[in-house]
This record gives C-alpha cells, sequence and structure tokens, in this order.
C-alpha cells in the first residue's frame, strides 16, 4: 500500500525533532526512486534540477509545470518530498496563498518561501511584505487541514547581500509568522553556521551544501538538523553528461562514455524500486 501524505507528513515531522539527516534533490522520477533505494529518509525538489531537465534556466518555469512535477516526484517514491517552491509564484500574499494551497495538493510534506523578488534592483522583498507573504503561506497550508512543514528562506547571502545580522532578523520574523523550519542558502562558514542554529532555537535550521569544507557530521556537531544540495546532484549529472558529449563533438572519442554505468546495473536498480 502507499505511503499516505498524512503519514508522510508525520514522519517528515519526526525528522526535523532530533539529529541530522540528508535532503538529497531528484529531478525526475527515476532520481527519486534511486534516492530512495540508497537509504534516505526525505526527499526535496530543486527548481535549477527540474529546469534544466526541461530546457530551461532555474527560475524560469511556471506554476503550473512546477506543481505537476510535484505530483510526478510524490508519486514516485513513499518518502517525505519537500517543494522548493521558489517564492510562490506570485507577488502579493493572497497570491501566495493560492499557490501554497495548490502545492498542498500535490502530495508534498514540505514547502519552502523565499523572499527573492527576481528584481536586480530590489532583489529582496521588503521585510513586512515578506513576512506578510509568509503568514500568507502559513495560513494557506493550516487552512487545508495538513501538518506540512513550512520552511522560510532567506535569499540575503544568494542576492550578494551577505549581512548575517540581518539576515537572522528576517529569519526570526519567518519564524514568529509560522515558519517550521529555517533556511539560509549560502552561508558558508562555521560561525555563519553556528550563529543562524544559535539565534533560531529551536526551530531546526537546513544548510544548503555549496562546495567541500564540511561532512555531515561536522554539520551535525553544530547543530544543523537537516542538510539539501540544491541542483548539485544535477550538475554532477549534466557534467559527465557534457564531458562525454564535447569529447565526441570536439575529439571524436568516445572515451568519456568509459564511465558510463552498464545497461544491466541500471535495469538492476530500477527493478529494486
Amino acid at each position: 500500500m502507499p505511503i499516505s501524505t498524512q503519514q508522510k507528513c508525520a514522519d517528515f515531522r519526526t525528522l526535523h525533532a532530533s539529529g541530522c539527516f540528508v535532503l538529497p534533490n531528484p529531478w525526475d522520477a527515476g532520481s527519486a526512486k534511486l534516492l530512495e533505494g540508497m537509504g534516505f529518509k526525505a526527499l526535496a525538489s530543486t527548481s535549477s534540477g527540474f529546469a534544466w531537465s526541461t530546457g530551461r534556466c532555474d527560475n524560469n518555469v511556471g506554476c503550473d509545470d512546477v506543481l505537476a512535477h510535484l505530483k510526478v516526484l510524490c508519486a514516485a517514491t513513499d518518502l517525505p518530498v519537500n517543494a522548493d517552491f521558489e517564492a510562490g509564484f506570485a507577488h502579493d500574499p493572497a497570491g501566495v496563498a493560492a499557490n501554497v494551497a495548490r502545492c498542498v495538493e500535490t502530495g508534498v510534506a514540505g514547502l519552502s518561501i523565499e523572499d527573492s523578488t527576481g528584481d536586480a534592483s530590489a532583489p529582496l522583498y521588503e521585510m513586512t511584505l515578506a513576512v506578510e507573504r509568509m503568514r500568507a503561506a502559513r495560513a494557506a497550508i493550516d487552512a487545508k487541514g495538513g501538518d506540512l512543514m513550512l520552511v522560510g528562506r532567506c535569499e540575503s547571502f544568494l542576492i550578494g547581500q551577505p549581512d548575517l545580522k540581518a539576515t537572522v532578523a528576517r529569519l526570526i520574523a519567518y519564524a514568529e509568522a509560522g515558519a517550521d523550519c529555517l533556511y539560509a542558502p549560502a552561508i558558508r562558514t562555521r560561525e555563519q553556521i553556528a550563529t543562524v542554529v544559535k539565534e533560531l532555537a529551536p526551530k531546526p535550521v537546513n544548510v544548503l551544501w555549496s562546495g567541500p569544507g564540511f561532512t555531515v557530521a561536522e554539520l551535525a556537531d553544530l547543530g544543523v538538523r537537516r542538510i539539501s544540495v540544491g541542483g548539485a546532484l544535477a550538475r554532477t549529472a549534466w557534467g559527465a553528461f557534457l564531458k562525454a558529449a564535447r569529447e565526441i563533438a570536439e575529439a571524436g572519442s568516445f572515451a568519456g562514455m568509459a564511465q558510463a554505468i552498464p545497461n544491466a546495473e541500471m535495469n538492476g536498480l530500477f527493478a529494486k524500486t
């Protein structure tokens, strides 16, 4: 019997209650199934990984396509799925609430709302509006009667405003507006991570892997509750594809495909899912 959305939500909340877990980011049903088979306890969508798989840039996929993609991911796995729901695909709180209500219906166990506007001249929503958007997302989830995790994301470091004090202030405000978990992509140093964890306690904090420097155990020691990898797994796959294809196009060599996994092994992996 498939695991119910209600059970997935309960399992997801339990994961956030203690310890530290890795939340890898599949970009299609196949990658979701394989990650589940490896023993991960939960998954998260990746806006960039999905966009690239459809031939588009990150943040250039519409809400309808993202919702359809989330349904595919949730149907492919018994694991809880956290949706990278970008900025809610709307500027005003009412629009965010309407789209979040639709996202709840896809079967996800959590979703994130970020405060990035997409406008280079004003890259973050003004604080009051950002909080209202988060509060609207919380109300939409509660109105659906579900137990989804709401993740509040502050994009300040990603958009080139690495002010830790201001970032923490935003995250605290998002927590007060109803966010269950907090996330500041691109904080990288031990001091930054420790500060965010301390200031947001007891709320769980998500850290994005953004390059060599920490192991899972080291992040756990800093009090991080969950670790995601964003589009890194997708970029790893695309990197191998591009390397092999370029060798064919530029050198007439097929050497790059020597590392390809055998058909029988791939079929065997999917036969187990």
